[in-house]
């Protein structure tokens, strides 16, 4: 098979433009001519894999981002909002949404934007508020790793390994001594909507006892973080240029949580031990003393340069099947775009098997398989009716790319019976689905006397 030329001509030119360089002084970086760089930042001429190798070591320049850090979902994001059958009789072909997305990131990120945000071209039930919606695209963008955050909790953890003791307590006396800051348990009752509260005036760190083990040693991280990685957390903020205030604020604070996530679990650590163990998220939250749902995402960030995780999604769904986190990470998956998600996934079976794990080889229309693994977690506290908030947390990645999963070990991935799901059934066009409540876009219903299928809406197919 012939190798994948890779047009990378407004990404060159980016680079180029925020290193301040002209085009003669980056060539001689690059150690080429002007006028083929010329080419290649027009779009006429491929990346050889001599410059990518140049670009990568002389300017950070990521080769697996290209096009598809700007449009939520990548590729297949486009793909999905390209076949659209308000699209199909212009008979837009898979090369051509590729070429699209590697000539024009731009342009096909400001599609993507106005398809989402149109009416008539969102799928899903319900719609994402706009703050939430920029914050999910600038945290996207960066494909949820953020090299300097890591790189800081990372010296961090080892400073406080160092300082021996476990985590929650070398935390504690760091905010003690260097920040004055104490920290007490207090009843829920006392703080009965919250879970950390950090008051300055009294230079105390207040934490809710409902909070467990992980928990605490999280939100002292947190704690940590806003005061230890202030300079690099707002620099990451004012470089989103976000319109609203408030997606400033709710960008800050995941990226609060992006530290305190990678001071619990530091990155070469946590990845080697992730190697070594298969992904068993069960052994990795116990060896971090992390939650299960803190581990699901931390898999979702690991994405350094040179020192690449398996690329996982993750999912965070409620009873409901709305769903309150979504991450894709380096993954492209199309399975945490939209509001809606098919009841044949076995992630829905988590909250009826409390604790235990289930894993499930999905396949969607297209042909592509994903291998997702879900549980079921308690978050501390209960609705004001008292009953308590539960949420199901699944993380998958490509089938391809499975294999070294200790879950799917045994498994033929690509081959194996597969669960045949859709994206939600506005967007799924299988026949005869007997859990199918929504007829699919575009599809005209179909009526015939004396009959009744296994499905309530009978369609016309391709």
């Amino acid at each position: 098979m012939a190798e994948r030329r890779v047009f990378a001509g407004p990404a060159v030119r980016k680079v180029r433009r925020e290193a301040g360089m002209t085009q003669a002084a980056m060539a001689e970086a690059l150690d080429i001519s002007p006028s083929y760089l010329n080419l290649i930042e027009h779009g006429q001429r491929p990346l050889s894999a001599t410059v990518i190798v140049k670009l990568a070591e002389r300017f950070e320049f990521d080769a697996a981002k290209l096009g598809a850090e700007d449009v939520p979902g990548g590729l297949a994001g486009l793909r999905r909002r390209l076949g659209d059958p308000r699209f199909a009789d212009l008979g837009i072909g898979a090369q051509e949404v590729e070429e699209w997305l590697q000539t024009a990131p731009a342009t096909a990120a400001a599609f993507a934007r106005l398809f989402d945000a149109a009416p008539e071209g969102r799928t899903d039930v319900a719609d994402e508020a706009p703050e939430v919606a920029a914050v999910r695209r600038a945290i996207e963008k960066w494909r949820n790793h953020f090299a300097d955050l890591d790189a800081k909790a990372e010296e961090l953890a080892d400073e406080l390994r160092l300082a021996g003791g476990d985590l929650y307590g070398t935390i504690s006396e760091r905010l003690r001594t260097r920040h004055q800051l104490g920290i007490r348990i207090l009843p829920s009752d006392v703080m009965p909507d919250r879970l950390r509260w950090l008051d300055w005036h009294a230079r105390q760190l207040m934490l809710n006892e409902l909070l467990r083990p992980a928990s605490r040693t999280f939100q002292a991280a947190a704690t940590l973080a806003q005061i230890e990685a202030k300079a690099e957390i707002d620099a990451l903020v004012a470089g989103a240029e976000f319109a609203e205030t408030a997606a400033a604020r709710l960008f800050e604070r995941h990226l609060i949580h992006y530290f305190a996530a990678a001071l619990m679990m530091p990155y070469s650590r946590f990845l080697r031990a992730c190697d070594a163990t298969g992904y068993d998220l069960l052994l990795l939250q116990r060896r971090f003393g992390a939650g299960y749902e803190q581990v699901a995402h931390r898999l979702t960030t690991l994405q350094r340069v040179g020192a690449r995780g398996l690329p996982f999604f993750m999912l965070r769904i409620d009873r409901a099947g709305q769903g309150s986190k979504r991450y894709a990470g380096a993954s492209q998956s199309p399975l945490v775009d939209g509001d809606a998600r098919c009841p044949l996934w076995g992630m829905h079976e988590a909250f009826a098997r409390p604790g235990e794990v289930i894993a499930d080889l999905v396949e969607l229309e297209d042909g592509s398989r994903w291998f997702t693994q879900s549980r079921s977690v308690a978050a501390p506290g209960a609705t004001g009716s008292g009953t308590p908030a539960r949420f199901a947390v699944c993380v998958g990645v490509d089938a391809k790319v499975a294999a070294p999963l200790i879950a799917a070990r045994g498994l033929d991935l690509m081959r194996s019976p597969a669960t045949p799901i859709g994206l939600g059934c506005r967007r799924c066009t299988r026949t005869g689905c007997v859990q199918r409540s929504m007829p699919p876009l575009g599809r005209p219903l179909r009526f015939r006397e004396g009959e009744r299928g296994v499905s309530a809406f009978d369609f016309a197919g391709d």
